[in-house]
Protein backbone atom coordinates (compact mmCIF):
# COMPACT_ATOMS: atom_id res chain seq x y z
CA UNK A 1 0.00 0.00 0.00
CA UNK A 2 1.01 3.53 -1.06
CA UNK A 3 1.55 5.41 2.70
CA UNK A 4 0.58 8.51 0.27
CA UNK A 5 -2.89 7.41 0.69
CA UNK A 6 -2.88 5.99 4.25
CA UNK A 7 -5.69 7.24 6.25
CA UNK A 8 -4.22 9.78 9.10
CA UNK A 9 -5.55 9.31 12.80
CA UNK A 10 -8.36 12.06 12.85
CA UNK A 11 -6.85 14.87 15.03
CA UNK A 12 -9.50 15.05 18.02
CA UNK A 13 -10.35 18.95 19.19
CA UNK A 14 -9.30 19.63 22.08
CA UNK A 15 -12.26 20.61 24.20
CA UNK A 16 -11.49 23.65 26.49
CA UNK A 17 -12.19 22.80 30.34
CA UNK A 18 -13.54 26.10 32.04
CA UNK A 19 -12.15 26.44 35.51
CA UNK A 20 -15.22 25.65 37.99
CA UNK A 21 -16.87 28.95 38.99
CA UNK A 22 -15.13 28.60 42.44
CA UNK A 23 -11.71 28.44 40.94
CA UNK A 24 -13.12 31.71 38.67
CA UNK A 25 -14.44 34.11 41.30
CA UNK A 26 -11.28 33.04 43.46
CA UNK A 27 -8.61 33.80 41.17
CA UNK A 28 -11.02 37.33 40.05
CA UNK A 29 -10.78 38.34 43.42
CA UNK A 30 -7.02 37.56 44.08
CA UNK A 31 -6.54 40.08 40.54
CA UNK A 32 -9.06 42.57 41.71
CA UNK A 33 -7.61 42.66 45.17
CA UNK A 34 -3.51 42.89 43.48
CA UNK A 35 -1.53 45.24 45.98
CA UNK A 36 -4.37 46.61 48.13
CA UNK A 37 -3.00 44.92 51.64
CA UNK A 38 -5.53 44.12 54.18
CA UNK A 39 -8.53 44.70 51.95
CA UNK A 40 -9.07 41.10 50.42
CA UNK A 41 -12.01 39.92 52.49
CA UNK A 42 -13.39 43.34 52.17
CA UNK A 43 -13.31 43.12 48.40
CA UNK A 44 -14.29 39.60 48.16
CA UNK A 45 -17.45 40.41 49.92
CA UNK A 46 -18.36 43.64 48.48
CA UNK A 47 -17.76 41.78 44.85
CA UNK A 48 -20.43 39.07 46.45
CA UNK A 49 -22.72 41.70 47.05
CA UNK A 50 -22.52 43.03 43.88
CA UNK A 51 -22.91 39.78 42.11
CA UNK A 52 -25.61 39.40 43.85
CA UNK A 53 -27.46 42.40 42.83
CA UNK A 54 -27.00 44.11 47.02
CA UNK A 55 -26.03 46.88 47.99
CA UNK A 56 -22.95 47.54 49.83
CA UNK A 57 -21.98 50.30 52.82
CA UNK A 58 -18.34 50.83 53.05
CA UNK A 59 -17.78 52.37 56.71
CA UNK A 60 -14.85 53.54 58.09
CA UNK A 61 -12.04 56.86 58.71
CA UNK A 62 -11.16 59.04 55.40
CA UNK A 63 -7.75 57.30 53.30
CA UNK A 64 -8.72 53.83 54.22
CA UNK A 65 -9.46 53.18 50.18
CA UNK A 66 -12.85 52.76 50.04
CA UNK A 67 -13.78 53.94 46.82
CA UNK A 68 -10.17 52.59 45.66
CA UNK A 69 -12.42 49.32 46.21
CA UNK A 70 -15.52 50.66 44.47
CA UNK A 71 -13.40 50.67 41.10
CA UNK A 72 -11.37 47.77 41.49
CA UNK A 73 -14.54 46.09 42.00
CA UNK A 74 -15.94 48.17 38.71
CA UNK A 75 -12.73 46.52 36.85
CA UNK A 76 -14.33 43.33 37.31
CA UNK A 77 -17.08 43.42 34.71
CA UNK A 78 -17.04 43.75 31.45
CA UNK A 79 -17.96 47.94 30.71
CA UNK A 80 -20.99 48.10 33.17
CA UNK A 81 -22.32 52.10 33.14
CA UNK A 82 -20.68 53.04 35.81
CA UNK A 83 -21.52 55.84 37.95
CA UNK A 84 -19.19 57.80 40.82
CA UNK A 85 -19.87 60.55 42.70
CA UNK A 86 -18.63 62.34 46.18
CA UNK A 87 -21.41 64.11 47.94
CA UNK A 88 -21.09 67.19 49.88
CA UNK A 89 -23.76 69.22 51.75
CA UNK A 90 -23.68 70.93 48.48
CA UNK A 91 -24.45 68.73 45.80
CA UNK A 92 -27.53 69.18 43.99
CA UNK A 93 -29.92 66.71 42.19
CA UNK A 94 -28.67 67.71 38.73
CA UNK A 95 -24.83 66.88 39.71
CA UNK A 96 -26.32 62.94 40.59
CA UNK A 97 -29.64 62.82 38.21
CA UNK A 98 -28.13 64.88 35.57
CA UNK A 99 -28.78 68.45 34.04
CA UNK A 100 -32.18 69.63 32.90
CA UNK A 101 -33.01 69.49 29.68
CA UNK A 102 -33.02 73.23 28.83
CA UNK A 103 -34.70 71.97 24.94
CA UNK A 104 -37.22 70.10 26.80
CA UNK A 105 -37.94 73.40 28.99
CA UNK A 106 -38.55 75.65 25.98
CA UNK A 107 -40.88 72.86 25.06
CA UNK A 108 -42.71 73.46 29.10
CA UNK A 109 -41.52 69.90 30.05
CA UNK A 110 -38.92 69.47 32.01
CA UNK A 111 -36.64 66.37 31.62
CA UNK A 112 -33.64 65.71 32.83
CA UNK A 113 -30.57 64.24 30.39
CA UNK A 114 -29.68 60.98 32.52
CA UNK A 115 -27.29 60.00 30.22
CA UNK A 116 -23.97 59.00 32.03
CA UNK A 117 -25.38 59.65 35.23
CA UNK A 118 -27.20 57.86 38.07
CA UNK A 119 -30.63 57.27 36.57
CA UNK A 120 -28.60 54.98 33.63
CA UNK A 121 -26.01 53.54 35.75
CA UNK A 122 -25.76 49.82 36.15
CA UNK A 123 -22.96 49.65 39.15
CA UNK A 124 -22.23 53.25 40.85
CA UNK A 125 -20.09 54.66 44.13
CA UNK A 126 -21.21 57.33 46.07
CA UNK A 127 -18.98 58.65 48.77
CA UNK A 128 -19.74 60.58 51.61
CA UNK A 129 -23.77 59.25 50.92
CA UNK A 130 -25.28 60.81 54.22
CA UNK A 131 -23.58 64.48 53.33
CA UNK A 132 -26.09 65.07 50.65
CA UNK A 133 -29.32 67.28 50.86
CA UNK A 134 -33.04 65.20 51.52
CA UNK A 135 -34.13 65.80 47.96
CA UNK A 136 -31.17 63.52 46.26
CA UNK A 137 -31.45 60.98 49.57
CA UNK A 138 -34.85 60.84 48.68
CA UNK A 139 -34.71 60.25 44.98
CA UNK A 140 -32.57 58.01 45.98
CA UNK A 141 -34.50 55.36 47.71
CA UNK A 142 -36.49 55.39 45.41
CA UNK A 143 -34.48 54.93 42.83
CA UNK A 144 -32.75 51.59 44.40
CA UNK A 145 -35.99 50.22 46.13
CA UNK A 146 -38.14 50.57 43.00
CA UNK A 147 -35.86 50.52 40.42
CA UNK A 148 -37.34 53.55 38.76
CA UNK A 149 -36.62 56.76 38.17
CA UNK A 150 -39.35 59.75 37.73
CA UNK A 151 -38.11 62.39 34.69
CA UNK A 152 -40.39 64.35 34.73
CA UNK A 153 -44.23 63.05 33.95
CA UNK A 154 -42.42 60.10 32.16
CA UNK A 155 -41.25 56.86 34.46
CA UNK A 156 -37.98 55.42 33.46
CA UNK A 157 -36.68 52.10 34.23
CA UNK A 158 -33.06 51.71 36.35
CA UNK A 159 -30.66 49.66 35.49
CA UNK A 160 -28.86 49.92 38.45
CA UNK A 161 -27.76 46.06 39.49
CA UNK A 162 -25.73 47.11 42.60
CA UNK A 163 -24.72 50.32 44.91
CA UNK A 164 -21.86 50.85 46.76
CA UNK A 165 -21.97 53.78 49.41
CA UNK A 166 -19.12 55.09 51.46
CA UNK A 167 -19.05 57.23 54.70
CA UNK A 168 -17.11 57.63 58.00
CA UNK A 169 -19.74 57.57 60.12
CA UNK A 170 -23.25 55.87 59.97
CA UNK A 171 -26.38 57.95 60.10
CA UNK A 172 -28.03 59.25 63.11
CA UNK A 173 -31.28 57.69 64.58
CA UNK A 174 -34.61 60.06 63.84
CA UNK A 175 -32.74 61.81 60.95
CA UNK A 176 -35.28 60.20 58.40
CA UNK A 177 -32.27 57.77 56.99
CA UNK A 178 -33.27 54.59 58.42
CA UNK A 179 -35.12 53.38 55.40
CA UNK A 180 -32.42 54.14 53.25
CA UNK A 181 -29.56 52.53 55.65
CA UNK A 182 -31.78 49.41 55.59
CA UNK A 183 -31.02 49.08 51.76
CA UNK A 184 -27.65 48.61 52.13
CA UNK A 185 -27.78 44.87 53.10
CA UNK A 186 -23.46 44.34 52.67
CA UNK A 187 -22.15 46.61 55.68
CA UNK A 188 -18.25 46.71 55.91
CA UNK A 189 -15.32 48.02 58.19
CA UNK A 190 -12.96 49.38 56.66
CA UNK A 191 -10.14 50.13 59.05
CA UNK A 192 -6.53 51.19 58.52
CA UNK A 193 -3.78 48.75 57.98
CA UNK A 194 -3.05 47.10 61.40
CA UNK A 195 0.04 44.71 60.51
CA UNK A 196 3.36 46.34 60.58
CA UNK A 197 4.61 44.14 57.70
CA UNK A 198 1.80 45.59 55.50
CA UNK A 199 2.05 48.84 56.65
CA UNK A 200 5.92 48.93 55.82
CA UNK A 201 4.92 47.22 52.35
CA UNK A 202 2.31 50.05 51.74
CA UNK A 203 5.16 52.42 52.38
CA UNK A 204 7.47 51.03 50.20
CA UNK A 205 5.22 50.08 46.65
CA UNK A 206 3.69 52.88 44.26
CA UNK A 207 0.54 54.34 44.64
CA UNK A 208 -2.56 51.58 44.05
CA UNK A 209 -4.09 52.40 40.49
CA UNK A 210 -7.46 52.37 40.50
CA UNK A 211 -7.89 50.78 36.92
CA UNK A 212 -6.26 47.49 36.32
CA UNK A 213 -6.66 44.87 33.56
CA UNK A 214 -8.46 41.94 34.64
CA UNK A 215 -7.65 39.07 32.59
CA UNK A 216 -10.43 38.43 29.80
CA UNK A 217 -11.42 35.38 30.86
CA UNK A 218 -12.22 36.08 34.42
CA UNK A 219 -14.39 39.27 33.64
CA UNK A 220 -17.62 38.69 34.63
CA UNK A 221 -19.85 39.45 31.32
CA UNK A 222 -23.40 41.16 30.95
CA UNK A 223 -25.02 37.77 30.70
CA UNK A 224 -23.41 35.77 33.05
CA UNK A 225 -24.27 38.85 35.70
CA UNK A 226 -27.94 38.29 34.59
CA UNK A 227 -27.63 34.20 34.37
CA UNK A 228 -26.05 34.08 37.94
CA UNK A 229 -28.50 36.24 39.49
CA UNK A 230 -31.57 34.42 38.34
CA UNK A 231 -29.08 30.74 39.27
CA UNK A 232 -28.58 32.07 42.98
CA UNK A 233 -32.71 32.43 43.51
CA UNK A 234 -32.42 28.28 42.89
CA UNK A 235 -29.65 27.76 46.15
CA UNK A 236 -31.63 26.21 49.09
CA UNK A 237 -31.04 27.25 52.50
CA UNK A 238 -29.72 24.40 54.79
CA UNK A 239 -31.35 23.30 57.68
CA UNK A 240 -28.33 24.22 59.42
CA UNK A 241 -28.62 27.77 58.15
CA UNK A 242 -32.37 28.03 59.41
CA UNK A 243 -30.94 27.19 62.70
CA UNK A 244 -28.42 29.59 62.80
CA UNK A 245 -30.54 32.43 61.49
CA UNK A 246 -33.42 31.34 64.37
CA UNK A 247 -30.94 31.82 66.80
CA UNK A 248 -29.63 35.06 65.87
CA UNK A 249 -33.12 36.44 65.59
CA UNK A 250 -33.87 35.44 69.26
CA UNK A 251 -30.08 37.06 70.87
CA UNK A 252 -30.70 39.98 69.01
CA UNK A 253 -34.63 40.01 70.16
CA UNK A 254 -33.06 39.32 73.82
CA UNK A 255 -30.60 42.11 73.58
CA UNK A 256 -32.21 44.74 71.96
CA UNK A 257 -32.89 47.08 74.58
CA UNK A 258 -28.81 46.73 75.12
CA UNK A 259 -28.04 46.62 71.51
CA UNK A 260 -31.09 48.27 69.57
CA UNK A 261 -30.65 46.28 66.54
CA UNK A 262 -33.57 46.14 64.47
CA UNK A 263 -33.79 43.61 61.19
CA UNK A 264 -36.29 44.01 58.93
CA UNK A 265 -38.16 41.35 57.16
CA UNK A 266 -36.48 42.58 54.26
CA UNK A 267 -32.61 42.59 55.34
CA UNK A 268 -33.21 39.11 56.24
CA UNK A 269 -34.35 37.99 52.88
CA UNK A 270 -31.85 40.01 51.03
CA UNK A 271 -29.31 38.69 53.30
CA UNK A 272 -30.46 35.36 52.59
CA UNK A 273 -29.60 35.91 48.72
CA UNK A 274 -26.25 37.05 49.76
CA UNK A 275 -25.88 33.47 51.55
CA UNK A 276 -27.09 31.62 48.63
CA UNK A 277 -24.79 33.97 46.23
CA UNK A 278 -21.79 32.84 48.72
CA UNK A 279 -22.49 28.80 48.14
CA UNK A 280 -23.63 29.10 44.61
CA UNK A 281 -20.18 30.77 43.60
CA UNK A 282 -18.53 28.47 45.94
CA UNK A 283 -20.04 25.67 43.45
CA UNK A 284 -22.63 24.63 46.13
CA UNK A 285 -26.43 24.18 45.70
CA UNK A 286 -27.02 24.45 49.49
CA UNK A 287 -25.92 26.89 52.10
CA UNK A 288 -23.81 26.26 54.88
CA UNK A 289 -22.36 27.43 58.57
CA UNK A 290 -19.91 29.30 56.40
CA UNK A 291 -21.92 31.32 54.33
CA UNK A 292 -23.55 31.85 57.45
CA UNK A 293 -20.90 33.81 58.54
CA UNK A 294 -21.67 36.59 56.30
CA UNK A 295 -24.61 37.71 58.51
CA UNK A 296 -21.56 39.38 60.80
CA UNK A 297 -21.26 42.10 57.68
CA UNK A 298 -25.13 41.96 57.55
CA UNK A 299 -26.96 42.96 60.74
CA UNK A 300 -25.22 45.70 62.94
CA UNK A 301 -26.14 48.90 62.60
CA UNK A 302 -23.74 51.54 64.29
CA UNK A 303 -19.79 50.78 65.27
CA UNK A 304 -21.10 50.51 68.77
CA UNK A 305 -23.28 47.21 68.09
CA UNK A 306 -20.79 45.76 65.33
CA UNK A 307 -18.31 43.53 67.66
CA UNK A 308 -21.33 42.50 69.75
CA UNK A 309 -23.61 41.33 66.58
CA UNK A 310 -20.46 39.56 64.89
CA UNK A 311 -20.26 37.60 68.50
CA UNK A 312 -23.73 36.83 68.11
CA UNK A 313 -23.38 35.55 65.18
CA UNK A 314 -20.22 33.35 65.86
CA UNK A 315 -22.06 32.39 68.79
CA UNK A 316 -24.97 30.73 67.07
CA UNK A 317 -22.88 29.05 64.45
CA UNK A 318 -20.97 27.24 67.24
CA UNK A 319 -24.12 26.45 68.75
CA UNK A 320 -25.83 24.91 65.57
CA UNK A 321 -23.95 21.65 64.91
CA UNK A 322 -25.65 19.65 62.31
CA UNK A 323 -29.38 18.78 61.30
CA UNK A 324 -29.87 15.44 61.89
CA UNK A 325 -33.87 15.66 61.76
CA UNK A 326 -33.94 13.89 65.60
CA UNK A 327 -35.08 16.99 68.18
CA UNK A 328 -32.06 16.92 70.70
CA UNK A 329 -34.33 19.42 72.66
CA UNK A 330 -37.19 16.72 72.93
CA UNK A 331 -34.45 14.08 73.81
CA UNK A 332 -33.12 16.17 76.58
CA UNK A 333 -36.55 16.65 78.07
CA UNK A 334 -37.15 13.06 78.22
CA UNK A 335 -33.46 12.14 79.83
CA UNK A 336 -34.19 14.71 82.52
CA UNK A 337 -37.55 13.36 83.33
CA UNK A 338 -36.15 9.95 83.62
CA UNK A 339 -33.26 11.40 85.54
CA UNK A 340 -36.22 12.95 88.09
CA UNK A 341 -38.10 9.79 88.25
CA UNK A 342 -35.43 7.24 88.97
CA UNK A 343 -34.32 9.29 91.85
CA UNK A 344 -37.38 9.62 92.83
CA UNK A 345 -38.83 6.40 92.78
CA UNK A 346 -35.58 3.95 93.67
CA UNK A 347 -33.20 6.31 95.75
CA UNK A 348 -34.03 8.94 99.05
CA UNK A 349 -34.72 12.05 98.40
CA UNK A 350 -34.01 13.23 101.84
CA UNK A 351 -31.97 12.12 104.85
CA UNK A 352 -33.67 9.06 106.89
CA UNK A 353 -32.65 9.70 110.32
CA UNK A 354 -32.95 6.92 113.52
CA UNK A 355 -34.44 9.60 115.82
CA UNK A 356 -38.25 9.42 115.01
CA UNK A 357 -39.88 12.73 113.66
CA UNK A 358 -43.03 13.56 114.60
CA UNK A 359 -45.88 15.80 113.41
CA UNK A 360 -46.83 18.58 115.09
CA UNK A 361 -49.11 21.37 113.18
CA UNK A 362 -48.45 19.70 109.99
CA UNK A 363 -44.77 20.31 110.37
CA UNK A 364 -41.81 17.44 111.29
CA UNK A 365 -39.88 18.31 114.70
CA UNK A 366 -37.13 15.94 116.14
CA UNK A 367 -38.25 14.80 119.59
CA UNK A 368 -35.29 16.09 122.26
CA UNK A 369 -35.42 14.18 125.99
CA UNK A 370 -32.57 14.34 128.82
CA UNK A 371 -32.46 12.96 131.80
CA UNK A 372 -34.63 9.30 132.39
CA UNK A 373 -37.35 10.62 130.02
CA UNK A 374 -40.46 9.27 131.62
CA UNK A 375 -41.37 12.92 132.36
CA UNK A 376 -43.05 14.58 129.69
CA UNK A 377 -41.75 17.95 130.74
CA UNK A 378 -38.31 16.71 130.00
CA UNK A 379 -38.96 16.72 126.19
CA UNK A 380 -39.42 19.55 123.41
CA UNK A 381 -39.35 20.00 119.85
CA UNK A 382 -36.89 21.28 117.58
CA UNK A 383 -38.23 21.79 113.94
CA UNK A 384 -36.90 19.54 110.82
CA UNK A 385 -36.80 22.91 108.64
CA UNK A 386 -33.78 24.34 110.61
CA UNK A 387 -31.83 21.43 109.61
CA UNK A 388 -29.46 22.77 107.36
CA UNK A 389 -29.78 26.33 108.81
CA UNK A 390 -27.50 28.38 111.10
CA UNK A 391 -30.09 31.21 112.57
CA UNK A 392 -31.41 31.02 115.83
CA UNK A 393 -34.42 29.59 116.59
CA UNK A 394 -36.94 28.22 119.66
CA UNK A 395 -37.90 24.79 120.53
CA UNK A 396 -41.75 24.31 120.95
CA UNK A 397 -43.34 21.71 123.40
CA UNK A 398 -45.99 18.93 122.41
CA UNK A 399 -48.61 21.49 122.21
CA UNK A 400 -46.76 23.67 119.80
CA UNK A 401 -46.25 26.23 122.06
CA UNK A 402 -43.11 28.40 121.73
CA UNK A 403 -40.32 27.71 124.10
CA UNK A 404 -38.91 30.99 125.12
CA UNK A 405 -36.50 29.95 127.16
CA UNK A 406 -34.34 27.59 125.48
CA UNK A 407 -32.04 28.79 122.53
CA UNK A 408 -31.44 26.55 119.75
CA UNK A 409 -29.09 26.51 117.01
CA UNK A 410 -27.25 23.88 113.90
CA UNK A 411 -23.63 24.92 113.91
CA UNK A 412 -23.90 23.66 110.28
CA UNK A 413 -22.17 20.13 110.98
CA UNK A 414 -25.75 18.19 111.67
CA UNK A 415 -25.14 18.61 115.47
CA UNK A 416 -27.91 21.26 117.39
CA UNK A 417 -26.49 23.43 120.57
CA UNK A 418 -29.69 24.17 122.85
CA UNK A 419 -29.65 26.59 125.79
CA UNK A 420 -31.27 27.52 128.82
CA UNK A 421 -31.31 31.42 129.75
CA UNK A 422 -28.23 31.67 127.14
CA UNK A 423 -26.46 28.85 129.17
CA UNK A 424 -25.54 25.60 127.80
CA UNK A 425 -28.04 23.34 128.17
CA UNK A 426 -27.72 20.03 125.85
CA UNK A 427 -26.12 18.77 122.86
CA UNK A 428 -28.18 16.87 120.40
CA UNK A 429 -27.45 15.24 116.99
CA UNK A 430 -29.78 13.53 115.00
CA UNK A 431 -28.12 10.20 113.43
CA UNK A 432 -28.24 9.63 109.72
CA UNK A 433 -29.96 6.28 109.17
CA UNK A 434 -30.27 6.29 105.33
CA UNK A 435 -28.24 9.28 103.54
CA UNK A 436 -30.08 11.17 100.65
CA UNK A 437 -29.15 9.07 97.25
CA UNK A 438 -28.87 6.19 99.23
CA UNK A 439 -31.22 3.19 97.33
CA UNK A 440 -34.31 2.25 98.80
CA UNK A 441 -35.60 -1.35 99.67
CA UNK A 442 -38.21 -3.45 98.01
CA UNK A 443 -38.53 -1.46 95.14
CA UNK A 444 -40.42 -3.06 92.37
CA UNK A 445 -38.62 -4.79 89.61
CA UNK A 446 -40.66 -4.33 86.94
CA UNK A 447 -40.81 -0.65 87.65
CA UNK A 448 -36.44 -0.72 87.68
CA UNK A 449 -36.74 -2.35 84.36
CA UNK A 450 -38.80 0.08 82.84
CA UNK A 451 -36.84 2.26 83.70
CA UNK A 452 -33.99 0.82 82.15
CA UNK A 453 -35.43 0.67 78.96
CA UNK A 454 -36.29 3.85 78.78
CA UNK A 455 -32.85 5.33 79.47
CA UNK A 456 -30.97 2.36 76.96
CA UNK A 457 -34.23 3.81 74.41
CA UNK A 458 -32.85 7.32 74.62
CA UNK A 459 -28.85 6.54 74.80
CA UNK A 460 -29.39 4.64 71.41
CA UNK A 461 -30.87 7.77 69.90
CA UNK A 462 -28.14 9.68 71.15
CA UNK A 463 -25.16 7.05 69.81
CA UNK A 464 -27.81 7.12 66.37
CA UNK A 465 -27.14 10.78 66.45
CA UNK A 466 -24.16 11.40 66.98
CA UNK A 467 -23.14 8.29 64.24
CA UNK A 468 -24.82 11.09 61.74
CA UNK A 469 -23.03 13.85 62.88
CA UNK A 470 -19.85 12.00 62.41
CA UNK A 471 -20.24 10.70 59.22
CA UNK A 472 -21.74 14.07 57.95
CA UNK A 473 -18.64 15.68 59.17
CA UNK A 474 -15.77 14.86 56.85
CA UNK A 475 -17.57 15.72 54.10
CA UNK A 476 -18.80 18.75 55.66
CA UNK A 477 -15.46 19.69 55.90
CA UNK A 478 -14.10 19.64 52.65
CA UNK A 479 -17.81 21.79 51.37
CA UNK A 480 -16.65 24.40 54.24
CA UNK A 481 -14.04 26.18 52.30
CA UNK A 482 -14.95 30.04 51.01
CA UNK A 483 -13.77 32.05 48.46
CA UNK A 484 -15.19 34.99 50.58
CA UNK A 485 -13.76 34.01 53.96
CA UNK A 486 -10.52 33.85 55.33
CA UNK A 487 -9.50 30.46 56.23
CA UNK A 488 -9.46 31.20 59.46
CA UNK A 489 -13.30 32.07 59.90
CA UNK A 490 -13.67 28.26 59.01
CA UNK A 491 -12.35 27.02 62.24
CA UNK A 492 -15.87 28.47 63.55
CA UNK A 493 -17.89 25.97 62.05
CA UNK A 494 -15.54 22.79 62.30
CA UNK A 495 -15.90 24.11 66.20
CA UNK A 496 -19.05 23.73 66.59
CA UNK A 497 -19.31 20.27 64.73
CA UNK A 498 -16.90 19.13 67.48
CA UNK A 499 -18.84 20.93 70.40
CA UNK A 500 -21.43 19.10 68.94
CA UNK A 501 -19.98 15.96 69.24
CA UNK A 502 -18.59 15.86 72.63
CA UNK A 503 -22.04 17.59 74.29
CA UNK A 504 -23.36 14.31 72.37
CA UNK A 505 -20.63 11.97 74.24
CA UNK A 506 -21.34 13.82 77.19
CA UNK A 507 -25.10 13.03 77.19
CA UNK A 508 -24.30 9.05 76.43
CA UNK A 509 -21.94 9.13 79.44
CA UNK A 510 -25.09 10.20 81.54
CA UNK A 511 -27.53 7.58 80.21
CA UNK A 512 -24.63 5.48 81.36
CA UNK A 513 -24.59 6.99 84.46
CA UNK A 514 -28.47 6.84 84.55
CA UNK A 515 -28.55 2.90 83.51
CA UNK A 516 -26.11 2.39 86.19
CA UNK A 517 -28.81 4.21 89.10
CA UNK A 518 -31.12 1.24 87.90
CA UNK A 519 -29.03 -1.90 88.43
Amino acid sequence: MNDKFSPQPVQKQKKEVKPSIQKRIGALINSVSAGMYEREEIIAVALLGVLCGQNTFLYGPPGTAKSLISRRIACAFDQPAYFEYLMNRFSTPEEVFGPVSIKALKEDRYIRKTDCYLPKAEFAFLDEIWKSSPAILNTLLTLINEHIFRNGESIEKAPLKALIAASNETPEPNQGLDALFDRFIVRLMVGPISEVENFERLLDSKPTEAAITVPSDLIVKQSEWNEWRVAIGNVALSKETLTIIHLIRAALAERYEELKVYVSDRRWQRAAMLMKGAAFFNGRNQTNHNDALLLSHCLWTHADNREAVINIVEQAILDAGLDTGISLAELDRKKDQLDKEINEELYHTEDQYNYNTVSIKGKDYFQVEWGDGVNQANRFYISLEQYKSRQEFNPIDKNGNVLAQYQSVFDGQGSCHIYFNRRNFLQFKPKVKLAKGSQKENVNRRLISSLEKDVKEIRKSFVLILEQVEAQRSGFESQLYSVFSPSEKTDIAIQSINQQIDALNLRILDCDRLEALCR
